[in-house]
């Protein structure tokens, strides 16, 4: 990274921006609770509310269905379940979901202006490296940690991992999410986080996890972070003065 970029980056305080994949970056909400509803019709389980499927995402998926199905202790039952969620879901991506709008211009200014971009996610690897390659994105993200390779959220361990294999403090990175897992998992790792009100779960009741910021589209981000580059930049050119 060149020097002017290293201190804009000190400047602003953050060095790293990690970022959810479902619900936060891609609009995919739709498809998961349609596959979660298939996979139960498949396995001869009541279907869960849309809401109760909703207020799962961000988990591992074994996690997740432990949490929708908490009286299911057929292991073989719960490994059907999980093998068509998968095989449903990867059915509905035929075609990736779209990305929501002024991410993909707001993760390119973001690179442009010197931040390290990271992907915390409940996805599995493979489910990861999938939708990455068919964006053309294997080499985007600088750092990723998937649920079925580290602990799920809302344990902070994936973000441990990422600082660590970073080398960035945790008061020098942002999480952004759309869910209560999201937010405690920051917090837990002594992290600020940025609330998304257009994915999982709806804004008021992240609120209630007290995040950093509060935003209805992802271009609010962007310009908070300018605003506060400025801000700091004024700052730091009146400490020196």
């Amino acid at each position: 990274m060149p020097d002017s970029q290293k201190r804009g980056c000190q400047e602003r305080g953050y060095q790293l921006l990690i970022f959810d994949w479902d619900g936060t970056l891609v609009d995919s909400i739709g498809r998961i609770v349609a596959a979660m509803h298939m996979a139960a019709d498949v396995c001869e389980l009541p279907r869960c509310t849309d809401e109760q499927v909703r207020g799962i995402i961000g988990l591992g998926l074994p996690e997740a269905i432990r949490c929708l199905y908490p009286d299911m202790h057929d292991v073989a039952r719960a490994q059907r379940l999980r093998h068509s969620y998968s095989e449903n879901y990867l059915a509905l991506e035929s075609e990736p979901s779209a990305l929501f709008h002024g991410v993909a211009e707001g993760l390119e200014a973001f690179r442009a202006d010197g931040y390290r971009l990271a992907v915390a996610t409940g996805k599995g690897r493979h489910g990861l490296q999938r939708v990455l390659a068919d964006r053309g994105w294997l080499d985007y993200f600088d750092y990723s940690r998937c649920a079925d390779e580290t602990a799920s959220k809302p344990d902070p361990l994936m973000l441990h991992e990422i600082l660590a294999q970073s080398g960035v403090a945790a008061s020098q990175a942002l999480m952004v999410g759309d869910s209560s897992f999201d937010l405690l998992m920051a917090q837990r790792a002594g992290m600020d986080c940025v609330a998304v009100g257009y994915g999982a779960q709806p804004l008021q009741a992240l609120r209630e996890c007290q995040p950093t910021l509060a935003i209805e589209c992802f271009t609010e981000l962007r310009a908070w972070l300018e605003r506060r580059a400025v801000g700091q930049s004024v700052e730091v050119r009146e400490h020196v003065g």
